[in-house]
């Protein structure tokens, strides 16, 4: 098994006629993602033909809801400017999408609580936005994770880091370490699914047999996610946070990876994981050193 994406994700990608969004669409297909559909208004009815030659092409709709009827797509990916891409979160949640993936950044944190508010009225996931997405080695990308990074197995990665997402990834590869899903859930103040959120999930799922979680200085989320591991958790967590010499008051990297005064510091983070009983490595290469 895995979480969130699979064989049967059916995915519709928003701005699929975009630069990026057709470049990705190309990844994710020769990854072996099943796109069913994109979406781009004003571009209903042309096709999206992929790079390589034996893929099938992609019909093209006007909106969400009715490339969902057509298709049957349950899960949407956006590739669209930040200044329309929470109409597009919108969108999907409308059509009954059970998840999306928002990989743009720069969206207005007022916007996103207002979204955040939204999502949380629909049966609707949301994962990002300002993130890579996710990957179940073997059967479904969604988003733009290397392929060719991962492996098959039995270790779930959550990370607000994507790029230490591929570090850590690539690395567990090398040493013949596969995954179960790798989930990058993004480093914004205002997101969607959380630390706690996928831990549940791995929780769940009979094929994790142990977590990497990687988080980084600013907010709470890490020593949230220590207390849920404490009380919840039956499964081996190992974790790093990055940006230990970041100066206070300096935004490092993600928008929600600010340290104000005492709060958000990676000691803080390091020492409620320790409480919790999880092995913290002091920098991502000894990641796979501490994996039981």
């Amino acid at each position: 098994m895995s979480i969130l994406v699979n064989k049967q994700t059916r995915l519709v990608v928003q701005g699929i006629t975009g630069r990026e969004g057709g470049f990705h669409t190309n990844q994710m297909m020769d990854f072996g993602t099943n796109v069913v559909a994109g979406v781009t208004p004003g571009k209903g009815g042309q096709w999206f033909t992929p790079d390589n030659g034996r893929l099938s092409k992609v019909p093209v709709f006007d909106s969400v809801q009715k490339a969902v009827e057509e298709t049957g797509a349950n899960v949407s990916i956006i590739f669209v400017p930040a200044r329309f891409a929470v109409d597009a979160i919108y969108e999907a949640a409308d059509a009954g999408v059970e998840l999306v993936v928002c990989l743009t950044e720069w969206i207005p944190v007022l916007d996103m609580i207002e979204a955040r508010a939204y999502l949380d009225t629909r049966q609707t996931r949301l994962i990002g936005p300002n993130c890579p997405g996710l990957i179940t080695p073997g059967e479904a990308k969604v988003g733009i994770i290397p392929g060719s990074i991962v492996r098959p197995g039995h270790v779930g990665v959550v990370s607000r880091s994507g790029t230490l997402t591929y570090e850590v990834v690539f690395a567990l590869s090398e040493r013949g370490i596969g995954q179960s899903t790798c989930v990058g859930i993004g480093g914004d103040p205002i997101q969607g699914m959380n630390f706690i959120d996928v831990l549940e999930l791995f929780e769940a799922d009979p094929e994790t047999e142990q977590v990497i979680m990687i988080g980084e200085i600013g907010g709470n989320a890490e020593e949230k996610a220590a207390e849920y591991i404490a009380q919840h958790m039956t499964k081996p967590v190992t974790s790093f946070i990055a940006g230990q010499t970041a100066p206070p008051g300096r935004r490092m990297g993600h928008a929600g990876a600010i340290v104000e005064g005492k709060s958000g510091t990676a000691e803080g983070k390091v020492a409620a994981l320790r409480a919790a009983g999880v092995e913290v490595a002091d920098n991502p290469d000894k990641i796979v050193d501490l994996i039981r």
